[in-house]
């Protein structure tokens, strides 16, 4: 039986992974493709990211592409918005109050608190996890771990979008539903259930996975 639910965030609860991919490229010397992105950063929060691009890069350069990420962030988000991927605002708005629910994400708190309270989603959840709150992003399972231990819950549903994202909500050992806003199917194999959208998803469904 499930006891608590945590959602991912982009690709998940919003469709903002093009503006992080355009986030990055504003700040980047050598541009990153589309599939480069989703292949090898997708998941990854903005400090693990760049240290994947820049092996060798120091704490104070690394500082500084952060900052200048986020910046490039908020521009794009002020032009472009983000819209709420189908299915999940009605979902949170449908399970908060019933579980503890919770938001797991590798983005900065400064780029997830606008958008949800645009959203009007802000008071809907019991605690939000993000880059700033883990040593290590995700595939590592800690970012889910902390979520989890925050929430005080056993029994945890994780709602993903990527592989990193399932992995490290399986190694906190919580089960996973799956939805295919970012990867096809074949790609996220290791989650509980695979779904191709949030709508219509009921806690019944979720209390059974």
């Amino acid at each position: 039986m499930i006891s608590s639910v945590i959602f991912d965030f982009d690709g998940v609860i919003v469709d903002s992974e093009r503006l992080h991919w355009a986030a990055f490229n504003a700040v980047l010397g050598s541009p990153v493709s589309w599939s480069d992105y989703i292949d090898k950063l997708i998941g990854f929060d903005d400090r693990d990211a760049f240290a994947y691009l820049f092996p060798n890069i120091g704490k104070v350069e690394l500082g500084s592409l952060i900052v200048k990420k986020a910046a490039a962030f908020q521009i794009l988000l002020e032009s472009d918005g983000a819209a709420a991927l189908p299915g999940a605002v009605e979902l949170i708005e449908r399970l908060s109050g019933k579980l503890p629910i919770a938001i797991c994400s590798g983005a900065l708190r400064g780029d997830i608190l606008p958008i949800i309270g645009s959203l009007g989603v802000e008071h809907a959840f019991d605690t939000i996890v993000t880059a700033e709150d883990t040593p290590a992003s995700k595939p590592d399972p800690a970012p889910y771990r902390l979520a989890a231990e925050k929430l005080g819950a056993t029994d945890g549903l994780a709602i993903e979008d990527t592989p990193a994202g399932i992995a490290s909500a399986r190694g906190a050992g919580l089960k996973v539903l799956a939805v295919t806003n970012s990867y096809e199917r074949e790609f996220l194999s290791e989650a509980d259930l695979i779904v191709n959208s949030l709508e219509g998803i009921t806690l019944e469904q979720l209390t059974g996975i």
